[in-house]
């Protein structure tokens, strides 16, 4: 499985980014596709996970500002964030998880300042 996160970057408060990962190597269908976020000196948390059947589950502190979707055509997964926030700043990983093996990506930097 190879995963390849894009569309990190710097955004202003109350901006929007939409962070994308394509994966590769197996069958898309039948991971649940999730997005962790690590920030310097703490941490890495999950922030959303969508499964096959496309049910989804967000930590509270992004719930009302990110959604979490995936295309099983283009075998991608993708985390729409909005009315971002300075603490929302760190690097995101695009996770596949198929019972008990998770793959990872590289990360993507998201960086929410004036």
């Amino acid at each position: 499985v190879q995963l390849v996160e894009s569309g990190g970057g710097l955004v202003q408060p109350g901006g929007s980014l939409r962070l994308s990962c394509a994966f590769s190597g197996t069958i898309f269908e039948i991971f649940v596709m999730g997005w962790y976020r690590q920030a310097p000196g703490k941490q890495r948390l999950l922030v959303a996970s969508i499964t096959s059947d496309d049910s989804t589950n967000y930590a509270d502190s992004v719930k009302g500002r990110f959604t979490i979707s995936r295309d099983n055509i283009e075998n991608t997964v993708y985390l729409q964030m909005d009315s971002l926030k300075p603490e929302d700043t760190a690097v995101y990983y695009c996770t596949a998880r198929l019972r008990q093996e998770t793959y990872w990506g590289q990360g993507t930097q998201v960086t929410v300042s004036s």
